[in-house]
């Protein structure tokens, strides 16, 4: 009996489902060792004291709100799929096309990527350029980068920027935590042996101190990793394919790198939102046009 590999990797979906579960807890955990047990108290004190636990309490909500818009984002959002009946448009008509997709004299329209060949025998439709089969979510998803079981989704052209907020909200929000429960983690050894704090919030301490300081140092390699990538305008896959190659044909320079993810709207790069003109404007997000570099072999 045959067994089919792909559909069993359908079954990482289930355990994307408990992840999200786990985010929830990691987030009830440090909000209570956070608002409840460390500032909370802070607050009756008064004087600077009061005013610093208050600040805390403000920027931590903050960070919080923008994590959890984040994570619905990328978890709601489709990173792009390929129309039914999807067919690759033939040189000449991208090149017609081009003026409108990309007006800059040093970039052109990929159509080395748009090959009447490039057919998904798993979908059984044709693959645009960057796109690539998802053994989990057993389709095609455009530009895409990974399949993410922390958010049960892929990772694609029209959700990178979420998740890329994710991360980084998610980073600052656990270094934030581990640098207030630094000094009450300093003195839980102290507290537990002298029992001047309840059990409850000694465990509650120690667990949000080593769980925000292993997230943290984990989500910074991330970051770094995925800055490297957004500056190439690479995918997480993509590493392997350009390997050779003298200059990486979606490099436009890292301002225009950045925007093909983020869009041009600088007042809209640290919110999970685009603007309609960004939408409408820039072909990358849609995950089915993308500008090359006029000379990608100099």
């Amino acid at each position: 009996m045959e067994i089919n590999v792909f559909k069993l990797c359908s079954g990482l979906k289930f355990l994307g489902y408990l992840m999200i579960l786990l985010v929830a807890a990691i987030i009830a955990v440090s909000y209570h060792a956070i608002v409840i047990v460390t500032c909370g108290p802070q607050l009756l004190r008064g004087g600077a004291h009061s005013v610093l636990a208050f600040a805390i309490i403000m920027i931590f909500h903050l960070l919080l709100i923008m994590l959890l818009w984040s994570y619905y984002r990328v978890v709601f959002k489709d990173p792009g799929s390929v129309p039914e009946n999807w067919r690759a448009v033939l040189p000449e008509e991208a090149l017609e096309a081009g003026s409108s997709l990309n007006d800059r004299p040093d970039c052109v329209v990929d159509t080395d990527g748009l090959d009447r060949r490039a057919f998904c025998n798993y979908c059984q439709n044709g693959k645009p350029p960057r796109c690539h089969h998802c053994s989990v979510c057993q389709r095609c998803v455009l530009k895409m980068d990974h399949h993410c079981v922390w958010v049960v989704n892929c990772v694609g052209a029209r959700n990178y920027k979420f998740f890329l907020l994710f991360l980084l909200y998610t980073f600052m929000v656990t270094t934030m935590d581990t640098l207030v429960l630094l000094p009450a983690f300093i003195n839980f050894f102290g507290e537990a042996k002298d029992h001047s704090s309840s059990p409850g919030d000694l465990a509650v301490i120690f667990l949000a101190f080593v769980l925000n300081l292993a997230f943290a140092l984990s989500l910074l390699c991330f970051l770094v990793m995925h800055a490297s990538l957004l500056s190439s305008n690479t995918t997480s896959i993509e590493v392997y394919e350009k390997r050779g190659a003298a200059r990486w044909k979606y490099d436009l320079g890292r301002k225009k790198n950045f925007e093909q993810v983020f869009g041009t709207k600088k007042a809209l790069w640290f919110f999970p939102l685009f603007s309609k003109e960004d939408v409408d404007n820039i072909p990358a997000l849609h995950g089915l046009d993308f500008p090359i570099r006029a000379d990608p072999e100099s």
